[in-house]
């Protein structure tokens, strides 16, 4: 058989296993194990069970249980019950008023969770009753959840930097940093258009409240200002060189712990609960990155990836063409996987491909994940359409009509990323040169 065949018929293999409901990363191993064993003469068996050590004993794996403990530990605590009457008081006077809470919201929960869903549930479960309670038009508060919820992929410490910087074997500190300016990039694209929108619909803003005197600002804030102070201090160790994202993570859990612990909600059942959802999460992404590092050596034995490299350069394309084109493929690859899947699925075709056009692999990381944020609010597996559909009661192509205009706007920032990539990479190469 020739390559495009052997391609096609592990990709429909692929599909048909996926489908069936068989676990990503077992689905990910047995296409591997049967794309050398049926079209290789290696040994299947040594080469998964070298892989598999190979890359289960990575020092950056570690950073994930962590990452994702930490964000746990924090979801059980009064976040959620806190972060409406902590941020309200200090945006009800911009134009849009309290549906700024949404955006900014989204990207606090966003440095704590590292999980798109689990920010769009968490902001979205206190914050779309209040605003319904106040009068603010449905569509654009369903909008705003949508769209800001997507921040839980790029605003560090995401566990989906951690996935790519594993799989692309990049710096996962420096992706940190690199995602920083991206994400509140995103964050002030998306408010402008809130208070664009709420110029011209007047009539769906309610009144202001009564203006807060600072000091009341702040003790309605008491329980939320910990917090943000502990994640600028997680990244800022690692911005500062102190620590590597690992230990970075460590101070977070321990921090988590303390703060969970002055506030109350620190039992035996939260923490056992905190620690068995991490352990799940984190069993499940790993067990994603290795099976997709052994299907990546099967298509490397069979010249899968060099195939579509030489197919991709016979096209002639542009830089800008070449990104185009990977754009409208993450898309549509988005319609039917979640983000880990895409990105360890695709990093070992695609990024040879990006870096001999000339791109970074730090930018092409920020890249992947912007697009992979679009696909989260794209129709028919968008999970945060799922998971608004779910709070609102609404029908899923209501919540997607809401969520259009933020889709667009990920688009420019995509767009603003590529002609500016300086927006990525000057905090990393700032960091680089210290």
């Amino acid at each position: 058989m020739d390559i495009l065949s052997i391609t096609a018929t592990l990709g429909a293999v692929l599909l048909v296993l996926l489908a069936g409901g068989l676990w990503i990363g077992v689905t990910l191993m047995a296409v591997g194990f049967l794309a050398i064993f049926a079209f290789s003469p290696a040994p299947a068996g040594s080469l998964m069970a070298t892989t598999v050590w190979d890359h289960s004993w990575n020092w950056a794996l570690t950073a994930l249980p962590l990452f994702v403990w930490m964000g746990e530990i924090l979801f059980r605590s009064r976040l959620s019950e806190d972060m409406f009457s902590g941020l309200a008081p200090w945006l009800d006077r911009l134009p849009g008023r309290l549906l700024h809470v949404n955006i900014v919201g989204c990207g606090v929960m966003a440095a704590v969770a590292g999980s798109s869903a689990v920010t769009c549930a968490t902001v979205g479960r206190m914050s779309l009753p209040e605003l319904q309670r106040r009068g603010y038009a449905e569509n654009i508060s369903i909008g705003t959840l949508a769209g800001s919820g997507t921040l839980g992929l790029l605003i560090p410490p995401s566990i989906m930097m951690i996935v790519y910087g594993i799989s692309a074997q990049q710096s996962i500190s420096r992706l940190f940093i690199a995602g920083i300016v991206p994400g509140l990039m995103i964050m002030a694209l998306f408010m402008g258009y809130v208070m664009l929108w709420s110029l011209f619909n007047r009539d769906a803003i309610p009144a202001a409240d009564e203006r807060l005197p600072f000091m009341e600002k702040l003790r309605r804030s008491r329980r939320l200002i910990p917090i943000v102070i502990l994640i600028a201090t997680v990244i800022g160790s690692i911005y500062g060189g102190y620590a590597t994202p690992t230990e970075a993570a460590t101070l977070g859990v321990a921090g988590a712990l303390l703060l969970a612990w002055t506030t109350g909600s620190l039992t035996v059942s939260t923490f056992i609960e905190s620690l068995m959802a991490a352990t799940r999460t984190s069993c499940m992404i790993t067990a994603i990155i290795l099976g997709a590092a052994f299907l990546s050596v099967g298509m490397a034995f069979l010249g899968i990836p060099m195939a579509l490299a030489a197919w991709v350069a016979g096209l002639g394309l542009s830089p800008g063409m070449l990104l185009v084109l990977l754009t409208l493929i993450y898309i549509g690859l988005g319609c039917f996987l979640e983000g880990a899947s895409m990105i360890v699925l695709t990093t070992t075709v695609a990024l040879p491909m990006v870096v001999g056009a000339g791109f970074d692999p730090i930018w092409f990381g920020i890249y992947l994940i912007l697009v992979v944020e679009m696909s989260q609010i794209t129709p028919p597996v968008g999970f945060n359409l799922f998971v608004l559909q779910g709070m609102s009661g609404r029908d899923i192509w209501k919540v997607t009509k809401a969520s259009a205009p933020f889709f667009c706007l990920l688009v420019v920032a995509v767009v603003l990323c590529a002609v500016f990539p300086g927006i990525v990479t000057f905090l990393p190469n700032m960091m680089l040169a210290r």
